[in-house]
Protein backbone atom coordinates (compact mmCIF):
# COMPACT_ATOMS: atom_id res chain seq x y z
CA UNK A 1 0.00 0.00 0.00
CA UNK A 2 0.98 3.67 -1.22
CA UNK A 3 2.33 5.64 2.18
CA UNK A 4 3.21 2.73 4.62
CA UNK A 5 6.70 4.45 5.12
CA UNK A 6 5.26 7.62 6.21
CA UNK A 7 2.30 6.00 8.36
CA UNK A 8 5.74 4.10 10.46
CA UNK A 9 7.68 6.54 10.48
CA UNK A 10 5.15 8.98 12.19
CA UNK A 11 4.17 6.23 14.79
CA UNK A 12 7.89 5.75 15.65
CA UNK A 13 7.43 9.94 15.83
CA UNK A 14 4.42 9.97 17.58
CA UNK A 15 5.83 6.85 20.21
CA UNK A 16 9.08 8.84 20.99
CA UNK A 17 6.38 11.87 21.74
CA UNK A 18 4.34 10.64 24.07
CA UNK A 19 7.12 8.10 25.50
CA UNK A 20 9.20 11.16 26.20
CA UNK A 21 6.63 12.52 28.96
CA UNK A 22 7.13 8.95 30.94
CA UNK A 23 10.03 7.37 30.36
CA UNK A 24 13.46 9.65 31.38
CA UNK A 25 15.50 7.59 29.18
CA UNK A 26 13.95 9.12 26.35
CA UNK A 27 14.63 12.70 26.82
CA UNK A 28 16.99 13.57 24.66
CA UNK A 29 17.15 17.36 25.16
CA UNK A 30 19.99 18.62 27.15
CA UNK A 31 19.82 22.60 28.85
CA UNK A 32 22.95 23.31 27.34
CA UNK A 33 25.50 24.57 29.04
CA UNK A 34 24.08 24.12 32.75
CA UNK A 35 23.40 19.99 31.99
CA UNK A 36 25.78 18.22 29.88
CA UNK A 37 26.07 14.98 28.31
CA UNK A 38 28.89 12.57 29.12
CA UNK A 39 31.64 12.24 26.26
CA UNK A 40 32.71 8.72 25.41
CA UNK A 41 36.27 8.11 25.92
CA UNK A 42 37.04 7.38 22.58
CA UNK A 43 35.55 11.07 21.95
CA UNK A 44 38.67 13.12 20.34
CA UNK A 45 38.81 17.07 19.44
CA UNK A 46 41.79 18.67 19.46
CA UNK A 47 45.15 17.47 20.81
CA UNK A 48 47.26 18.86 23.67
CA UNK A 49 51.29 17.47 25.09
CA UNK A 50 51.44 15.64 28.20
CA UNK A 51 54.28 16.09 30.94
CA UNK A 52 55.20 13.60 33.86
CA UNK A 53 56.71 16.06 36.21
CA UNK A 54 55.07 18.89 38.55
CA UNK A 55 56.61 21.13 35.56
CA UNK A 56 55.15 21.16 32.44
CA UNK A 57 58.41 22.65 30.97
CA UNK A 58 60.67 19.99 32.46
CA UNK A 59 58.84 17.00 32.44
CA UNK A 60 57.26 17.48 28.84
CA UNK A 61 57.35 14.25 26.79
CA UNK A 62 58.32 15.30 23.24
CA UNK A 63 61.83 15.18 22.53
CA UNK A 64 60.93 17.75 18.81
CA UNK A 65 61.34 14.76 16.80
CA UNK A 66 59.29 16.41 14.33
CA UNK A 67 57.13 12.76 13.42
CA UNK A 68 53.78 14.44 13.91
CA UNK A 69 54.64 17.93 11.63
CA UNK A 70 55.69 15.60 9.37
CA UNK A 71 52.65 13.75 9.33
CA UNK A 72 49.83 16.24 9.79
CA UNK A 73 47.61 16.45 6.91
CA UNK A 74 46.64 19.91 6.82
CA UNK A 75 50.33 21.19 8.66
CA UNK A 76 48.71 22.81 11.46
CA UNK A 77 51.40 21.52 13.46
CA UNK A 78 54.74 23.96 14.32
CA UNK A 79 57.83 23.08 16.37
CA UNK A 80 61.03 24.34 16.71
CA UNK A 81 63.77 21.96 17.77
CA UNK A 82 66.27 23.41 20.79
CA UNK A 83 69.63 23.64 19.70
CA UNK A 84 71.22 22.35 23.69
CA UNK A 85 69.78 19.85 25.79
CA UNK A 86 67.82 19.04 28.91
CA UNK A 87 68.14 15.73 31.52
CA UNK A 88 64.56 14.09 30.96
CA UNK A 89 62.85 11.83 33.55
CA UNK A 90 65.32 8.89 33.34
CA UNK A 91 68.54 12.19 33.64
CA UNK A 92 69.22 11.43 30.17
CA UNK A 93 70.34 14.32 27.69
CA UNK A 94 67.78 14.75 25.37
CA UNK A 95 66.51 17.78 22.89
CA UNK A 96 63.39 19.34 23.47
CA UNK A 97 60.50 21.49 21.66
CA UNK A 98 61.17 25.17 22.28
CA UNK A 99 58.12 26.08 20.46
CA UNK A 100 55.47 23.60 19.85
CA UNK A 101 52.13 25.17 18.58
CA UNK A 102 48.73 24.11 16.92
CA UNK A 103 46.67 26.39 14.90
CA UNK A 104 43.28 24.36 15.54
CA UNK A 105 41.63 26.95 13.46
CA UNK A 106 42.80 23.97 10.57
CA UNK A 107 43.10 20.93 12.56
CA UNK A 108 41.03 18.24 11.22
CA UNK A 109 40.64 16.05 14.63
CA UNK A 110 42.07 13.26 12.74
CA UNK A 111 44.06 11.52 15.28
CA UNK A 112 47.21 10.77 12.92
CA UNK A 113 49.63 12.79 14.99
CA UNK A 114 49.27 10.37 18.48
CA UNK A 115 49.22 7.53 16.35
CA UNK A 116 52.89 8.27 14.63
CA UNK A 117 54.20 9.98 18.20
CA UNK A 118 56.64 7.02 19.16
CA UNK A 119 57.23 8.72 23.27
CA UNK A 120 53.36 8.85 24.19
CA UNK A 121 53.59 12.67 24.19
CA UNK A 122 50.73 14.00 22.42
CA UNK A 123 47.30 12.65 22.93
CA UNK A 124 43.71 13.73 21.81
CA UNK A 125 41.64 16.13 24.56
CA UNK A 126 37.82 16.24 25.12
CA UNK A 127 37.54 20.14 25.06
CA UNK A 128 35.46 21.26 22.76
CA UNK A 129 34.46 24.81 23.77
CA UNK A 130 37.48 26.94 22.16
CA UNK A 131 35.57 29.34 20.15
CA UNK A 132 37.59 32.79 20.86
CA UNK A 133 36.57 36.62 20.26
CA UNK A 134 39.70 37.35 18.18
CA UNK A 135 39.92 36.72 14.72
CA UNK A 136 43.80 36.54 14.35
CA UNK A 137 46.30 34.42 15.91
CA UNK A 138 43.71 33.59 18.84
CA UNK A 139 43.06 30.02 17.73
CA UNK A 140 47.03 29.13 17.51
CA UNK A 141 47.65 27.19 20.90
CA UNK A 142 51.28 27.19 22.12
CA UNK A 143 53.03 24.46 23.98
CA UNK A 144 52.05 26.22 27.61
CA UNK A 145 48.54 26.24 26.39
CA UNK A 146 48.85 22.40 25.37
CA UNK A 147 50.39 20.96 28.07
CA UNK A 148 48.35 18.44 30.45
CA UNK A 149 49.55 16.64 33.04
CA UNK A 150 49.51 13.11 33.02
CA UNK A 151 46.80 12.83 35.94
CA UNK A 152 44.57 15.15 33.70
CA UNK A 153 44.93 12.50 30.77
CA UNK A 154 44.19 10.02 33.13
CA UNK A 155 40.91 11.54 34.30
CA UNK A 156 39.62 11.75 30.74
CA UNK A 157 40.88 8.32 29.52
CA UNK A 158 40.60 6.00 32.81
CA UNK A 159 41.48 2.87 30.44
CA UNK A 160 43.89 3.55 28.19
CA UNK A 161 46.33 6.05 30.24
CA UNK A 162 47.05 2.90 32.48
CA UNK A 163 48.34 1.42 28.98
CA UNK A 164 50.06 3.68 28.16
CA UNK A 165 51.90 3.90 31.34
CA UNK A 166 52.64 0.36 31.29
CA UNK A 167 54.08 0.40 27.86
CA UNK A 168 56.30 3.53 28.91
CA UNK A 169 57.75 1.83 31.92
CA UNK A 170 58.45 -1.36 30.07
CA UNK A 171 60.29 0.96 27.40
CA UNK A 172 62.45 2.28 30.19
CA UNK A 173 63.02 -0.88 31.79
CA UNK A 174 64.86 -2.07 28.61
CA UNK A 175 67.35 0.68 28.42
CA UNK A 176 68.14 0.93 31.87
CA UNK A 177 71.92 -0.09 31.76
CA UNK A 178 72.81 -3.60 32.51
CA UNK A 179 75.00 -4.24 35.84
CA UNK A 180 78.32 -4.12 36.08
CA UNK A 181 80.64 -7.56 35.11
CA UNK A 182 81.73 -7.69 39.07
CA UNK A 183 78.32 -7.68 40.01
CA UNK A 184 77.01 -10.52 37.26
CA UNK A 185 76.68 -13.94 38.68
CA UNK A 186 79.14 -16.52 38.33
CA UNK A 187 78.64 -19.29 35.47
CA UNK A 188 79.32 -22.66 35.30
CA UNK A 189 82.66 -23.65 34.01
CA UNK A 190 83.50 -24.84 30.96
CA UNK A 191 83.52 -28.63 30.79
CA UNK A 192 87.24 -29.94 30.16
CA UNK A 193 88.34 -30.75 26.21
CA UNK A 194 89.28 -34.59 28.14
CA UNK A 195 87.29 -37.13 28.89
Amino acid sequence: MIGTGILKGMAVTARNFVGSYFEEDRLITVQYPEERSPLPENYRNFPFLIYDTDDAEAGLRCVACKICEKECPPQCIYIVKSEDKKPDYMGKPQFYAKVFDIDISVCMSCQICVEVCPFEAIKMDKVFELSRRERFDALLLRKSDLAKSNTYYHSICPTDAPEVDAKLAQAAAKKKPAPPASAAPATAATPSATA
